[in-house]
């Protein structure tokens, strides 16, 4: 009698690196969340944002071979890192004071429903960035996709503005 051997390697199972490390960050956020609080979680996240921010703010400086990123460049940075990552971010808005972004893709996918915690890597990214070109920035997260929201709406100011917002500045180093 043979028996009949299934491959597990050929096995229809939704895994692989990408959707396990989504799925890792949703889970680390959905713990953080549930046992200090969205602020709280939000506040270790932004952590993590500071430092994945250096890094990539330094890999751009090192490719463009320049000692600071001007205002356009900042904002082509903010869009190009987040195409790498699957996000679909666009310039709604470039002025000399701010650049609106819009985002249609959340490069957490579905993972980030629910976990509007998760924003604070795109704030802390993009405000890390422009402040440490330019000196200071203001990031607003308008709209999310982790609350629900079509699209995302982000607003980094280069100048101190009235109305919410979280404030980056230039590290003294």
């Amino acid at each position: 009698m043979k028996v009949e051997t299934t491959r597990i390697d050929q096995l229809d199972v939704a895994l692989n690196r990408d959707v396990f490390l989504r799925d890792l960050v949703r889970q680390l956020a959905d713990v953080l969340e549930d046992i200090v609080g969205v602020e709280q979680a939000a506040g270790f996240i932004s952590v993590v944002g500071q430092r994945v921010a250096d890094w990539i703010n330094e890999d751009y400086r090192h490719a463009l071979k320049v000692n600071a990123l001007s205002r356009d460049q900042i904002a082509q940075v903010l869009v190009d890192l987040k195409r790498r990552i699957q996000g679909d971010f666009y310039i709604v808005e470039q002025t000399d004071t701010k650049i609106a972004l819009g985002n249609r893709a959340c490069p957490f996918a579905e993972k980030v429903l629910g976990h509007p915690s998760l924003c604070m890597m795109t704030s802390n990214v993009f405000g890390v960035i422009a402040a440490e070109n330019i000196g200071y920035a203001k990031v607003n997260i308008e709209t999310a996709i982790a609350t629900g929201a079509k699209e995302c709406r982000v607003v980094v100011s280069f100048e101190p503005t009235d109305g919410e917002g979280r404030e980056y500045y230039k590290a003294s180093r």
